[in-house]
């Protein structure tokens, strides 16, 4: 089986005209040769701010999305030794996130100041990355096994809200999580502290951690400085550390950040995905003003309808989903249980609009042909897609189009919508629909798209209607 998992958000980026747009992302896994390709695609409000850098002689003008920590006073030195060696002039900009790009560019002027940075010679783009640990958060629990399961029998998480008085809302719904327990993962004291979103990264993390047979005592043996993670302060981890802010595509993005930091040599572990708790009155407010969310208040449970005729919006969910991502090398070296391989990923922007996705899915064909690019993998090689597939009028369809334009025969390939039973986890979505889309190509078992009663005329693939397959 080869699959395709698809969620699209977009964090916001300016083109030339300064309009904003969609953002993309794609990610492609397998499993003893059972492939599978995650994709997200979808608007948001905020831009990112990222380092720019400029260069008189060098060519290199672009955003960078790395950061270098190092002290003040090494940082001063590390910027004056620059200004010098790439003979800049007085207005050109350096900030630290641009220090390891510039240091490459101009590695055969530096003697040997590139050295502090990484050789260019340490990326190795063909090394291998696999799968070792999986950790979730979700209207299903926090054990994986569980959740799947769940979902192959068909199960709606989507229930009325109760952790705030939602009666004057015109949605009083939500794919909310109940009964979370910290237990054993975060001390009471930053329980107190973080939101829901952080308790749920945590959680999540640590969970997969433990998942990959990453205890403290095997962490305490190895090089904690190539380890790369967000929750790294408690694990005294000290690899790459940032977080990404791309909406729905989130986890997508940070895979395919995170599988770039290994394959340049930065780091032999990374842990990666998304996490959001935007159930409250004004992530479900701000929505509602948006007119986004299903309406469906006398059956939730059935409001989550990817590719019916007559769904309504999308219902918002909840949750972290987070990989453990290591070389094959470092995983079979340490004697790892290999769960899947991540064969590679894209991210891309639609140019389109704000909000709404361009009705010829020409931002996600894009990205998953990148991704498949990436990957290695032919188009006719893949015969499974998890798909964004939120319930809203326009995406479910552009997604459908982005597919057909990239997979010209789609007689053998089956796509369903994970929402359908759990909702749109936003940031959340794509880490746990990877871990899902794992599972699927694990256990050779498809979850079901339920509350799909009469199909849209242009669902011509197999969606896996309300049960699943083999």
């Amino acid at each position: 089986m080869a699959a395709i998992a698809s969620a699209s958000s977009s964090g916001l980026i300016l083109d030339k005209s300064g309009k904003s747009s969609a953002r993309n992302g794609v990610s492609m896994f397998q499993y003893n040769g059972l492939r599978a390709v995650e994709t997200m695609h979808v608007g948001s409000t905020g831009i990112r701010r990222t380092g720019f850098i400029s260069t008189s002689e060098s060519r290199l003008k672009t955003v960078l999305e790395f950061s270098l920590v190092c002290n003040k006073i090494e940082l001063a030195r590390v910027l004056s030794k620059l200004r010098v060696e790439l003979e800049l002039e007085q207005f050109d900009v350096i900030t630290p996130v641009s220090l390891i790009a510039l240091s490459k560019v101009r590695k055969n002027k530096s003697n040997g100041f590139s050295n502090s940075f990484g050789s260019q010679e340490r990326t190795d783009p063909k090394k291998r990355i696999v799968i070792t640990g999986m950790g979730l958060v979700s209207v299903f629990g926090s054990d994986v096994d569980t959740f799947y399961n769940k979902l192959l029998d068909g199960v709606s998480g989507i229930t009325p809200i109760d952790r705030f008085d939602a009666s004057e809302y015109s949605v009083k719904f939500a794919g909310q999580i109940r009964d979370f327990s910290s237990k054993g993962y975060i001390d009471g004291k930053n329980d107190r502290r973080l939101d829901d979103a952080w308790r749920y990264c945590l959680v999540a993390g640590k969970r997969a951690l433990d998942d990959a047979s990453l205890g403290k005592d095997v962490l305490d043996k190895m090089d904690k400085t190539r380890i790369g993670v967000l929750v790294g302060s408690d694990t005294g981890l000290m690899g790459p550390n940032y977080s990404i802010s791309t909406a729905c595509a989130t986890a997508n993005y940070c895979f395919f950040a995170a599988a770039n930091h290994i394959r340049r040599g930065d780091a032999d572990i990374m842990v990666a995905g998304g996490t959001e708790s935007p159930i409250t009155p004004a992530g479900v407010g701000g929505f509602i003003a948006c007119r986004a969310l299903s309406s469906r208040n006398d059956k939730p449970h059935e409001a989550s309808r990817p590719w019916d005729k007559n769904r309504d919006g999308f219902v918002i969910g909840e949750g972290a989903g987070l990989l453990i991502m290591e070389s094959l090398e470092h995983a079979v070296k340490r004697g790892a249980n290999i769960i899947a391989e991540y064969l590679g990923g894209a991210v891309t922007c639609d140019a389109h609009h704000m909000t709404d996705p361009r009705k010829d899915g020409l931002g996600v064909s894009s990205c998953i042909i990148k991704s498949l690019q990436d990957a290695g993998v032919a188009p006719e090689e893949v015969n499974y897609v998890n798909a964004h597939a939120t319930s809203t009028l326009a995406g479910d369809l552009a997604e459908v189009n982005a597919i057909k334009k990239v997979f010209k025969d789609t007689s053998e390939i089956k796509m369903n919508g994970t929402k359908s039973m759990i909702g749109h986890g936003l940031g959340a979505a794509g880490g746990v629909e990877a871990i899902a889309t794992i599972k699927a190509i694990t256990t050779g078992c498809l979850h079901p798209t339920i509350n799909q009663y009469d199909l849209e005329p242009e669902v011509t693939i197999d969606t896996v209607q309300n049960v699943k397959k083999a």
